[in-house]
């Protein structure tokens, strides 16, 4: 199967939703079922990322989403909010290929650099990412807006298991 990235369309939500909560059940092999029951967000919360071109899908031959990845702009860097592969496409470099695109549509906009946090020990998380070049940011790293991210992670309950954020560079 050919990889293929499009922008996400309107019609592609109710698909993302799915993804997430497919995706989110593999953290039940964690014990992070907490995690795994997180909202994977509603009509009205993934479409401004549609509406602005800020969501991007990785589709089947049949032009179906199986992944996503969403985009905000946090103190002029491209900020992952979230990529998700559908469990039964995952392994196949599809989330490495999305956040490629990330990185593309980042640079198109001159933002220095992409950003997110993440799970310190899930595997599909923070070392994943590590091997595609992100690294841990220490606390003086971190710019206003990622730390308002990480305090509503916090009040959100996420931070039952350690997190942290994560920059890679988009200078050349």
């Amino acid at each position: 199967m050919a990889m293929r990235i499009r922008p996400a369309r309107l019609e592609d939500i109710p698909s993302l939703i799915d993804i997430e909560r497919a995706a989110g059940d593999m953290f039940r092999s964690l014990s992070m079922d907490f995690v795994a029951d997180d909202d994977p967000g509603s009509l009205g919360e993934l479409a401004p990322y549609v509406d602005g071109g800020r969501a991007f899908v990785s589709t089947d031959d049949s032009d179906g989403p199986i992944a996503y990845i969403i985009l905000d702009v946090v103190d002029g860097a491209a900020h992952i909010e979230q990529v998700s592969v559908h469990p039964d496409h995952a392994r196949q470099g599809i989330g490495r290929t999305l956040i490629e695109r990330a990185a593309e549509w980042a640079r198109e906009r001159e933002l220095r650099s992409l950003t997110l946090t993440t799970y310190v020990d899930v595997p599909w998380n923070a070392p994943y990412y590590r091997r595609l070049g992100f690294r841990e940011l220490t606390p003086d790293e971190k710019t206003p807006g990622l730390r308002v991210i990480e305090e509503h992670e916090r009040a959100a309950g996420l931070e039952v298991w350690p997190r942290t954020s994560m920059s890679r560079s988009l200078e050349r």
